[in-house]
Order: C-alpha cells, then structure tokens, then sequence
C-alpha cells in the first residue's frame, strides 16, 4: 500500500515538475559587452532586452556568463539573458541557462541582428541557418541543433564592399534612432506574445510588420 501511494506521489510530482517547466521561458539577446557596442547595429538583442526590462520596471544582474533578470507574464517566468562571452560564444551562456534552469529548446527565442532585412522589419522562424552571423554559428553548434526560435530584427545593408563589419559595429544613423522606440514597443509585445500565444500564432502576427 505504502510502496503504492509512494509510486502514485512520485507521478504526480513528477508532472507538476514537468508542468512548471512548460511555464518558463528563455529570451536571449545577442550582443556584445563594452560601453564601445552599446548603441551598435549588432547589438540590437541586448537593446531590445534593455528596453523590455525599463518598460517592466525591471533591471538585470550580473550571474554566471551574462546579465539576467525575469519577467513574470500570466503565469508565465520569462528569463531575459544578455550573455557575456561576446558574441562568437553565445552559444556557451544560452546553453548554460536552458540547462541551469530546465528550459525546454521550444521555450527558447534568440534576438539577433540581420543585414538581410531592411531596418527594422520583424522576421520570426522556427529554424533556419546561422548566415554567416557568429553569434548564430555558435550557439547552433552548442545546442548541437538548427531548430530554435529566433527573432531577426532587420538593420539594412547600406554599406559598400568589404565594409560590412564597420556598419553592423556602427551606431544607428539619425533616422534610424528616431524610429526605433516604435521597434522596441512592438518587440516587448512579440516576446510576450511568443509566451502567451507561441511562435506560430507570433510569426503570423508580427513576421514583416
């Protein structure tokens, strides 16, 4: 009877973990630390996570392998990571963090730059290949997968030959900096929207707008 009740506890707690798992979430932005990135095209994930946070009311603390802090959605524990390893090792923090705290790789949604898009135009995807972008190149290589949910926030390509990596490390041009508090706005709403709807209804919704 004992060894009955005991196998009947083990079962149920063991869904209730499963179930709290299904509830948390894991948003990286992918940039690179140092005051000299901050305000760069290709830091765009760690900003659109800044600009989460101050809408929240939230700040980040500095833990193992990048800046964290978590934000609470219906039910729902969403933590937002700005990992520390530069960007050619996000894939190292990410991989941490999804361990750390038991977060399934469908719960997980990795903000990067895109040159391939105009300035920008929102473009979510379930999968897809790194594109030459290191910081997508590692962290498929460390989740041993292609198959994750990312967030490519175009920043255009008005650059010349051999000028690429001078214009993603440039700071945004007047223009650019005007229109990006609307971007940030949007970018709050589809993160939330990914936790509350999940990313089929989210790319529907927000994919090119």
């Amino acid at each position: 009877m004992f060894g009955l009740f005991k196998s009947f506890f083990t079962k149920n707690k063991t869904l209730l973990e499963e179930a709290d798992t299904m509830k948390k979430f894991l948003v990286v932005g992918l940039g690179n630390i140092g005051d000299e990135y901050a305000n760069t095209r290709h830091n765009i994930g760690f900003k659109i996570l800044d600009e989460t946070a101050k809408a929240e009311g939230l700040t980040f603390e500095t833990q193992k392998l990048g800046d964290v802090t978590t934000l609470k959605v219906k039910g729902r524990s969403i933590l937002l990571l700005k990992p520390s390893t530069y960007m050619n090792r996000s894939g190292k923090a990410i991989k941490y963090w999804m361990e750390k705290e038991k977060i399934p790789l469908e719960n997980l949604l990795v903000i990067t730059d895109d040159i391939n898009l105009p300035f920008g135009t929102i473009r979510v995807k379930t999968k897809g290949s790194d594109g030459g972008h290191n910081g997508l190149k590692d962290t498929q290589t460390s989740l041993e997968t292609t198959n994750y949910n990312r967030f490519r926030f175009g920043v255009g390509a008005d650059f010349g030959q051999g000028k690429q990596v001078d214009y993603v490390l440039g700071e945004w041009n007047e223009d650019e900096q005007k229109a990006l508090p609307e971007r940030f706005t949007k970018a709050t709403d589809l993160i939330k929207s990914f936790v509350l709807s999940g990313i089929y209804r989210t790319m529907n919704q927000y994919n090119n707008s």
